[in-house]
């Protein structure tokens, strides 16, 4: 009984009253103590498979107005396409020069080297060689042909004429852009001339070939003064302007001696979890590193080699060595900014950094800012990035304070002239007069929950309706489309002159211009024409059209990103 007692009496103790408070504050601290390990571990998971969004795709407010366009809402914020410097430089009329007009040829142009006798008679020579490149009426002639069969373009400047394959065909280049151009570039025309002499020694012009068939034109002569109308304000500031269909020269650059070797200063960004990204990421990556070498004063090393997401590619899967010079101009790059190639670097550092005691600073947190980094005077400075994401994400460097300071040099970078030469023939064969449509179909037309209406509003009958209040009927209708089935669009055809991309397969087939130069690109391996290729081709081509009708601007209300994300001034 006793013992009953005393063990009752202890177990009633703590709940005495005086042990009251003492309990609660045990009992709160016990449940601090639980919900923060709750809260750590919750964090823990949080940060282990969080990923950053596309920072293309949701840019910060200081990228916006970058990459807003008021030119085509279906490709804006495209996860396959970038933009690049060259879509956001000014495509207004004055940044080209003055175009050449019928009424500037009246008069044939003087030519120092002339013999400007003509016989009367010329039986018997009418099949004498022409003279294509002393010969000023043969020049005038030819411009004058041009410029009546392409009402389409305006030129800026014809080049003097060579000879053709025969002795009565010439060859001559001309610079343009299309009339209604929306695009700040321009472009380079070579096509071959055959002419014909009647028995009063008129020359006539009886044939122009097709888009890039004056291929003795291709090269620019030297001393050859080209025929171009002088701008009015010839002390205005030059803008620098990619020409498409100019001889490509993207070898990659070597350091000339060991002496200027030793006097550089480098940049190199290494590791990283970017590789086999989208090519959004990819570049938004790469120009970070670019920015922070030009804030810097440094040369930046590259890695010319390009892994391809698998969501570009034929085989489903990422595909590894895809050299740089593929999608990109490397040539305006070279030429505008301070780069290397980073197999050639490491040979060279290998063989002097030793004996010339060259100077390596490692830098592995890309919470070192390039602002740090200023005076740092060692020959290279290496950021190695880890394996966990997103930390090893180049662009990190460039987030926070480091924003405002360090400058993406957007200007630098163009798309591939290779790549913009099969868009520029594609618009050459529609003479430049064809309006476009961008069908979005695939897997946004099957997804009813995110796109209730795309499936029905770009059904045949629907288009056909649409269509046809924005285009007139008998045009050429390019259209680009993720769709498959092209005999969907056959309705169509009844209005109107349909063209897609695999029509011109011919342009990048193995034996032309494009293959052969990819080739050497390759060691002599083949190229594939890739997935980001086609789509990137497709979208430059549609851009071109002179009407432009877009999926999700003009076929459907619904949003590009599903329900309820259309901007607020949709």
């Amino acid at each position: 009984m006793m013992g009953r007692n005393s063990l009752l009496h202890s177990r009633s103790g703590h709940f005495r009253p005086e042990n009251l408070g003492q309990n609660a504050l045990a009992l709160i601290g016990n449940l601090c103590f639980t919900f923060f390990v709750i809260g750590v571990l919750v964090f823990t998971i949080i940060a282990a498979t969080y990923e950053p969004e596309d920072p293309l795709i949701n840019p910060s407010s200081k990228i916006t107005t970058f990459l807003t366009s008021d030119s085509s809402a279906t490709f804006n914020h495209d996860n396959t396409v970038v933009k690049t410097g060259e879509d956001f430089m000014a495509s207004n009329q004055t940044a080209f020069g003055t175009f050449i007009n019928l009424t500037d040829l009246d008069v044939p142009p003087a030519i120092e080297d002339s013999d400007q006798s003509v016989e009367s008679d010329c039986k018997g020579k009418t099949d004498e060689p022409v003279d294509c490149r002393g010969d000023g009426e043969v020049y005038h002639l030819l411009m004058k042909a041009a410029l009546e069969k392409f009402p389409d373009i305006h030129v800026f400047r014809f080049a003097k004429p060579v000879q053709g394959n025969d002795s009565l065909s010439c060859h001559m280049a001309w610079r343009f852009r299309p009339k209604d151009g929306k695009t700040a570039s321009l472009y380079k025309d070579y096509r071959s001339f055959e002419l014909t002499r009647s028995e009063n020694c008129t020359l006539s012009v009886v044939k122009i070939g097709g888009y890039h068939s004056g291929e003795n034109a291709r090269k620019r002569k030297k001393n050859l003064t080209p025929f171009e109308k002088t701008q009015p304000n010839d002390d205005k500031e030059t803008v620098d302007l990619p020409v498409v269909g100019e001889v490509v020269n993207d070898s990659l650059p070597v350091v000339e001696s060991e002496g200027s070797f030793v006097r550089g200063k480098y940049l190199i960004y290494s590791g990283g979890g970017d590789r086999c990204k989208s090519m959004n990421h990819y570049l938004w990556s790469f120009m970070c590193a670019l920015g922070e070498a030009q804030y810097l004063n440094r040369t930046l090393i590259m890695d010319m080699s390009i892994c391809l997401s698998s969501i570009y590619t034929s085989s489903g899967q990422n595909e590894e060595a895809k050299d740089f010079r593929y999608y990109f101009d490397f040539e305006h790059l070279k030429d505008s900014a301070s780069v290397l190639d980073q197999k050639q670097f490491w040979v060279d550092w290998s063989k002097w950094h030793r004996k010339d005691r060259l100077t390596l600073n490692l830098v592995e947190d890309f919470r070192i800012t390039p602002m740090k980094l200023k005076k740092v005077s060692d020959t290279l400075i290496m950021r190695k990035f880890g394996l966990v994401e997103p930390d090893n994400y180049w662009y990190r460097v460039c987030e926070g304070e480091t924003e405002s300071v360090v400058k993406r040099p957007w200007h630098l970078i163009w798309k591939s002239r290779r790549l913009m030469d099969i868009v520029s023939a594609i618009a050459s064969r529609l003479n430049w007069d064809y309006d476009s449509v961008h069908v979005v179909r695939g897997e946004k037309a099957r997804n009813k929950e995110l796109w209730p209406n795309l499936d029905a509003d770009t059904s045949p009958e629907a288009l056909i309706s649409t269509i046809s209040d924005k285009t007139q009927a008998g045009r050429n209708l390019y259209i680009a489309t993720d769709e498959p089935d092209r005999s969907f669009f056959d309705p169509l055809k009844d209005k109107y002159s349909t063209h897609f991309l695999d029509e011109y397969k011919d342009l990048w087939d193995a034996d032309t211009v494009w293959h052969s130069e990819m080739a050497k690109l390759s060691n002599g391996a083949p190229v594939e024409f890739d997935g980001y290729m086609k789509v990137s081709v497709d979208t430059e081509v549609f851009l071109r059209g002179k009407k432009q009708i877009e999926t999700f601007n003009d076929l459907t209300k619904d949003c590009k990103d599903g329900v309820n994300t259309c901007p607020a001034s949709s």
